[in-house]
């Protein structure tokens, strides 16, 4: 009699292109424990084409899988599943739906939403998916992540493919990530790159994060969009790198942390009067490449306490239109035309508000703007200085200013 195992075997569909070998044991085969998957791995039991796979490998449309059949007690062992959706979860899930297609969905994440479960964290964005299957052949799959107080847009795979396909663009960076948030004072550069490493905080749990000559390289791009005085700031920031609460580290390290977060900012990161404590980051725009061609930019409204912020501070909602990357390679849109010019015009106003305070009391703003200043008259019982000899009516003196080179 021979000892040898029944073998198995599958082709790898499309929908499972590019996943690892043991996320389609998870799918497809879901009573077979990790720890025999890998006995399986290491003894050889497992080839993709006739040759020997690990667990980790990645699978491609086509494959020739082989494998022992699992033994009856791991088929039978039921897979965990979560708490049944209520009808307010599903409502709630389809609420923040923003985009959707054959193979992505884009949600417009709330704060105060959890993206993955933890300790003590019952509802989260992972625990929806279900809500978010429509008429998609699998389950929903998450393919980053924005931290519990952080809003905005949040991709979601429909297909194991389109989940490798994303993973990868977030991890070679070729997907732009572009945040809005409200911080506290103003830069006094403008625009510019934040280049501090980070590293998680001793004595934290990995739950903090900080500035670190050790840590591992993290930069982030801003622009100051507008500002309330010496107050406050609304800024636009463009993660280079990935690092855990990179944004908001970055913030508090340059002096500006953002409003709303303690974490970071302890409680110089709280403004006075009507503005909300909750955290003002927000992701706003999302651009990646969709594997079925072609490419997802998709923008997301700010939650409520954002715009009550952007109001109670008097920003103008038209001056976030002109983005860091929007420096256009062919003509730009009207719009981008139009913030761009009322932005302008509102550095130059601010610029002429000290020279206005320079002028006497009868002279106008608009007295001298676009004309040259008129030369001051003759004051009366002096005579008018006499004319050269020789010179001709209406001849001009020579310039002493230095020609352009």
């Amino acid at each position: 009699m021979s000892d040898k195992p029944k073998m198995d075997g599958a082709t790898i569909a499309e929908e499972d292109d590019g996943i690892r070998l043991d996320r389609w044991f998870k799918r497809h085969r879901e009573g077979t424990p990790h720890a025999l998957l890998a006995r399986w791995a290491r003894s050889g039991q497992l080839t993709l084409d006739g040759r020997k796979a690990d667990v980790s490998d990645r699978i491609a449309t086509g494959q020739k899988l082989v494998m022992p059949t699992p033994p009856v007690e791991a088929e039978a062992r039921p897979a965990r599943k979560g708490r049944p959706l209520t009808d307010a979860d599903v409502a709630l899930a389809t609420g923040m739906v923003i985009h959707r297609d054959a193979g992505a969905i884009v949600l417009n994440k709330l704060p105060g939403l959890a993206t993955q479960g933890g300790t003590k964290t019952e509802q989260h964005v992972d625990g929806l998916l279900d809500a978010l299957k429509f008429d998609g052949p699998v389950r929903p799959k998450l393919v980053h992540r924005l931290d519990k107080d952080t809003s905005g847009a949040l991709l979601i795979a429909r297909t194991p493919r389109a989940a490798a396909y994303f993973a990868k663009s977030f991890s070679n960076r070729s997907a732009k990530k572009t945040y809005w948030a409200i911080i506290v004072g103003v830069p006094d550069i403008q625009q510019g790159e934040i280049d501090l490493p980070l590293a998680k905080q001793p004595g934290s749990g990995g739950e903090k994060m900080h500035v670190d000559d050790k840590g591992l390289p993290s930069k982030t791009r801003y622009r100051v969009i507008e500002r309330a005085g010496n107050s406050a700031a609304w800024v636009e920031l463009q993660p280079l790198t990935g690092r855990t609460h990179q944004l908001r580290v970055h913030m508090a390290a340059i002096g500006h942390p953002i409003v709303g977060d303690g974490k970071y900012g302890g409680k110089g990161a709280f403004l006075t009067g009507a503005i909300s404590r909750k955290m003002h980051l927000h992701s706003r725009r999302l651009r990646i490449d969709h594997p079925d061609g072609g490419a997802i930019d998709i923008s997301a409204e700010v939650p409520e306490h954002f715009a009550a912020t952007i109001d109670a501070l008097g920003f103008d909602t038209l001056l976030g239109q002109v983005g860091i990357d929007d420096i256009a390679k062919g003509p730009p849109s009207k719009a981008a035309e139009k913030a761009a010019a009322k932005a302008h015009s509102k550095q130059i106003r601010k610029a002429r508000r000290g020279e206005r305070r320079g002028r006497t009391a009868d002279s106008k703003p608009t007295d001298f703007v676009g004309k040259a200043k008129p030369k001051p008259k003759a004051k009366p019982g002096k005579p008018a200085a006499p004319k050269a000899k020789g010179a001709k009516p209406g001849a001009k003196k020579p310039s002493r200013r230095a020609r352009p080179s």
